[in-house]
């Protein structure tokens, strides 16, 4: 006997306990992650001061941290480490939620969600159009900076070349990789 697929909802994961877990769903399929390491924290903060001071001097939208809930479908919710809404879509952030991609969205590697990270999230934010997507990979010491292009992602630059990844979203920033890792 075949039995079907569970497929979890939005309102599924709204049930689900509270236990320092990061829970995300993909296409319906849960996914749990442990809660994130000190050094994979240090990363992110280092990541959110970078842009929290540029977006300090160049008004271009929001940046929010993790744990938020972006929804991009009833059956596809994430928590990534960083995302940024532009100002001129700023209506998809609700009071509860992102409800729909975000213009950027930041992941930074450990070593429990590389797999994922690479894999399925990076085609799921392809697929509803989050305009780039960054990888930080805190054991290589790189920062790579992928740009949507039809369905599927390019890289906007090597990593870890000089000056510096560019992000097309934010085209005169410039920042030394090195200070991500110290």
């Amino acid at each position: 006997m075949v039995r079907d697929k569970l497929v979890l909802t939005y309102q599924d994961y709204l049930r689900m306990p509270d236990d320092r877990n990061r829970r995300e769903i993909l296409g319906g399929d849960l996914y749990v992650t442990p809660a994130p390491s000190p050094g994979h924290q240090r990363v992110v903060a280092s990541l959110l001061t970078l842009l929290h001071t540029y977006l300090a001097t160049h008004p271009l939208g929001k940046l929010y941290l993790s744990p938020v809930d972006v929804v991009l479908s009833d059956i596809d919710v994430v928590q990534p480490d960083l995302i940024f809404v532009a100002a001129d879509r700023l209506l998809i952030v609700t009071s509860t939620a992102i409800q729909g991609p975000p213009d950027l969205v930041i992941e930074v590697l450990s070593p429990s969600t590389t797999r994922l990270d690479r894999g399925r999230k990076m085609e799921t934010y392809a697929h509803f159009g989050v305009l780039e997507y960054w990888i930080a990979d805190p054991d290589a010491r790189t920062l790579e900076i992928f740009r949507l292009e039809g369905a599927t992602y390019s890289p906007v630059q090597a990593a870890g070349t000089p000056p510096g990844p560019r992000s097309l979203l934010f085209p005169d920033l410039t920042f030394d990789l090195q200070n991500l890792w110290d």
